[in-house]
């Protein structure tokens, strides 16, 4: 085992122990939180240990790393997720290697994205992002929507041709009444995800929690933890 396998495998299996306490904790089944590995600013070497080590959910946000990587990496059994804000002009890429879009937060994506998934054959997988310190009518300082537009997007996304409503996503605010209170956050998403699911019961999946907060998340009932650097350590940021 190299040393940079010995290291991720270390950084998992702390990781691992993390969601198991938190789901114990939680009185959850193991198996009801997936674990979704965040890769971006990691080579292509590191996404091939982590299938190698078992991970299947891998998570980028940025088209123009992704893509070389994702395609690198095509024969790997893994699910791909895009996580960040996607402008227009990169969705037909996204849609070439991404199974879920996770940052779906206005109309006009709606519209992009069900044109590139229809061209590609594709089914695309699609999370609301929801922006809990977006006033109404708004968006998030990191992309979102406001709660108030959730069953709006909801609806075209369920009613666009090549897509699939698959659930809501958050990321823990920064700014608003929920800032440094992310259980109270991610326990918020999960209320809108109950309404959601009375009118789309199969979008069941509820993506919350990071790092730093995934125990918060787990407690609050999150489907999916996005991990980076706890299982993959720090890098510097791309430029």
């Amino acid at each position: 085992m190299t040393d940079r396998k010995a290291e991720i495998a270390a950084n998992l299996a702390k990781v691992e122990e993390r969601i198991a306490a938190a789901c114990a904790a939680a009185g959850r089944a193991r198996d009801e939180v997936t674990l979704i590995v965040v890769t971006k600013t990691y080579p292509a070497s590191d996404v091939r240990i982590l299938a190698d080590l078992g991970v299947r959910h891998v998570a980028e946000n940025r088209d123009q790393d992704a893509a070389p990587k994702a395609a690198e990496c095509a024969d790997l059994p893994l699910t791909w997720h895009f996580v960040g804000q996607l402008q227009t002009n990169k969705v037909r890429s996204v849609v070439s290697y991404a199974d879920l879009v996770q940052s779906v937060d206005r109309p006009k994506l709606v519209t992009a994205l069900s044109a590139a998934a229809v061209k590609a054959e594709r089914e695309l997988g699609c999370l609301i992002q929801v922006a809990l310190d977006a006033e109404e009518g708004g968006r998030g300082d990191r992309g979102g929507v406001a709660p108030d537009g959730i069953e709006e997007l909801a609806g075209l996304v369920a009613e666009a041709p090549g897509l699939r409503l698959d659930g809501l996503m958050t990321v823990a605010p920064l700014t608003g009444p929920y800032a440094g209170r992310q259980q109270a956050a991610f326990q918020r998403l999960v209320e809108f995800s109950t309404l959601l699911r009375a009118a789309h019961p199969a979008a069941n999946m509820v993506s919350a929690g990071m790092s730093a907060d995934l125990e918060e998340a787990v407690a609050a009932g999150a489907t999916h933890v996005r991990v980076g650097s706890a299982v993959l350590g720090v890098r510097p940021r791309l430029r």
